[in-house]
């Protein structure tokens, strides 16, 4: 292994839980467990004592839940490194825009398979967003019921090619998936993404989620607009 370790704090209040997640990023040689947290509370009071690069953290959680939790971080001037990344069991949380408006990097459901959550980390990690793919439309479609205000700013600045990539950002496509859809070269994408981001004020690919869907450019269940 080449480099510093990626620091992770875990936060889920369910012990065999956390035991379970320490084991398999303990058995990654590029990343290592400095704390677990049991609460949302402890989980910012742990993020400020370790410095951690990364938190994974659950929604619901007794004291301060997940949410409040990734705010506090994310609101946290001496914090500004630290990412989180949130896991939710889909099916029953409807808080993960939430989350993602609290400054989450993005989300992954709990039976995500544990190859796919390491790579998750390291993504996160490296200053990237993830948004899992599978259940994204969905459930945005559900947690946008009473949307709000915009985080970012409309689309409307952009360029029709801008909008396309927004909307495949919005359905949960990487780079290079962006790029196989439309018949550019991943450079090109990474590009396009960047450039959105700026006009929209977007600190992120979930915050640019957030916004396609509110603005109505990408309609609730998977279509445009």
């Amino acid at each position: 292994m080449t480099g510093t370790p990626i620091r992770v704090l875990l936060a889920d209040d369910q012990r065999l839980v956390r035991a379970a997640f320490a084991m398999l990023v303990e058995s990654a040689r590029d990343m290592e467990v400095v704390a677990q947290a049991g609460t949302g509370r402890e989980a910012v009071e742990l993020a400020r004592a370790e410095r951690a690069d990364l938190v994974v953290m659950d929604i619901r959680m007794p004291d301060l839940d997940g949410i409040e939790a990734t705010r506090l971080i994310a609101e946290d001037e001496d914090l500004a490194g630290v990412k989180v990344l949130v896991l939710t069991t889909y099916d029953t949380d409807e808080h993960i825009i939430e989350a993602l408006r609290a400054g989450a990097s993005g989300f992954l459901v709990k039976d995500t398979k544990p190859a796919e959550l390491l790579d998750a980390i390291r993504t996160v990690a490296a200053g990237e967003s993830l948004l899992s793919p599978g259940p994204t439309s969905r459930l945005i479609a559900r947690v946008l019921r009473a949307p709000a205000a915009p985080p970012t700013g409309g689309p409307e600045g952009l360029s029709e090619r801008e909008r396309e990539v927004l909307t495949l950002v919005a359905r949960g496509l990487n780079n290079t998936e962006i790029a196989e859809s439309l018949g550019l070269s991943p450079l090109t994408a990474k590009t396009h993404v960047s450039r959105i981001m700026g006009k929209l004020g977007a600190r992120d690919r979930a915050q640019l989620v957030i916004c396609a869907y509110e603005s109505g450019l990408v309609a609730p269940g998977g279509g445009g607009a």
